[in-house]
């Protein structure tokens, strides 16, 4: 993106005054002011088990608590007397120009959380011009994810067997999926110790603990759980690579042995698929170069949100090695995004967009899609005025030079 296309579109100011709490904002997002606010309601509005399992990150949430702690060390070194008011957000990925430097995450689950999670996440998305990820572990199937959502991406957990990665890749190459993403930190299941003592497994087993926790909920379990089965019967893992089985019940979920997936498999991924390929929990700057020589076009700097191995680099922290290695490969980031200011972080040590997660998904747990629609307008906000002050009019004015490491010399 140049400075001149950029700085073209006069647009930010007026949508972002339009996202703070007003009259018409629904009473329960009233007091939500930022992204860390969306939290305490959905504790209080989700079921025990299904809360801990988006919350929670992986042993001791060492992993979870750094990728939070990395933005704090560095901070901004503002310009000033620098008109901005014809400031926007729009960033340009794989050749489609996007209207936020910032998309939805994959989670998985995502239809347990909320009601019709997966199409709502991805209907907001389309409606906002930015990109939503369907996750692999989505209780909807794929092809209805591209209907509602025309900007959704589909990410992919497959193991390392040929006769289940080409039917799968082949699937999303035939319900329209333009960019395929490749988790690739998911060698082996993690030690959530989290999801065994909030009582979470995949599929719910029915239990008498399971039944209190989601009595207590009643919100939930008649507006989230109920009127799911009741419209559409129960929710059903559709897009894994194996036989579709349903979110509750005494059936074993099949074993993916996925700690046999390496590069031969990605290699035949590229073969087969002839849309834009990502390779999502990649952090070593020697893998984004083996990724770059397989013909790979994008690469996502993420720890899987602090979720797989315990102790993990913070993706922000090696992320200007990933990008001194990408070529002409596209570098985005996830894991531990909250504010606009960390955003712009990420974005000045050369990310070209982030990813948001577990926000948006309390987000349209409480409030459906004016939920999401308050979040990603929040952080839209935060975007607009934290580039006022620093003193640009585009993201991509968003460079090294205006960030110094904390406490240390300018």
């Amino acid at each position: 993106m140049s400075d001149t296309v950029t700085r073209t579109n006069p647009t930010v100011m007026p949508s972002a005054v339009a996202t703070r709490p007003t009259a018409t904002t629904p009473r329960r997002l009233r007091d939500i002011l930022c992204l860390e606010d969306f939290e305490a309601p959905a504790r209080r509005f989700l079921p025990r088990p299904i809360f801990g399992y988006i919350a929670g990150g992986v042993e001791t949430n060492a992993s979870l608590a750094a990728n939070r702690a990395a933005f704090g060390e560095f901070e901004f070194l503002p310009r000033v007397l620098c008109n901005t008011r014809t400031r926007h957000q729009k960033a340009t990925l794989f050749g489609r120009t996007y209207d936020l430097p910032f998309g939805f995450a994959p989670m998985g689950g995502t239809s347990l959380a909320a009601y019709m999670g997966d199409s709502v996440l991805a209907r907001v998305a389309a409606e906002l011009n930015t990109v939503m990820i369907q996750s692999g572990a989505s209780l909807t199937p794929m092809e209805r994810i591209r209907e509602v959502g025309p900007t959704a991406w589909f990410q992919a957990y497959l193991p390392g067997e040929p006769e289940i990665i080409t039917p799968l890749v082949e699937r999303a190459q035939h319900a329209g999926f333009e960019v395929l993403v490749l988790t690739v930190d998911v060698q082996v299941t993690a030690n959530r110790e989290n999801n065994v003592r909030s009582g979470y497994s995949s599929p719910l087993k029915p239990t008498p603990r399971l039944a209190w926790d989601c009595m207590v909920r009643p919100r939930w379990l008649c507006g989230t759980f109920g009127r799911a089965v009741l419209n559409h019967g129960m929710p059903h893992l559709e897009n894994m690579g194996f036989p579709r089985i349903p979110i509750l019940g005494n059936i074993e979920r099949p074993r993916m042995t996925r700690d046999g997936l390496c590069w031969e498999h990605l290699e035949l991924m590229r073969r087969i698929w002839k849309g834009k390929l990502v390779l999502k929990g990649v952090l070593s700057r020697q893998d984004v170069r083996i990724a770059r020589e397989s013909g790979v076009d994008g690469i996502m700097v993420s720890n899987h949100g602090g979720r797989q191995l315990d102790g993990t680099v913070a993706p922000l922290r090696v992320l200007p090695a990933a990008v001194s290695e990408a070529g002409g490969m596209t570098i985005m980031m996830d894991s531990g995004i909250r504010r606009g200011t960390d955003v712009l972080k990420a974005l000045a040590l050369g990310a070209q967009f982030v990813f948001v997660g577990r926000p948006l998904l309390y987000a349209a747990a409480i409030a459906g899609e004016a939920g999401v629609h308050h979040a990603a307008g929040l952080l839209r906000e935060e975007i607009s005025r934290n580039m006022a002050m620093l003193g640009i009019s585009s993201v991509a004015e968003m460079k090294r030079d205006l960030l110094v490491p904390s406490r240390g010399p300018i």
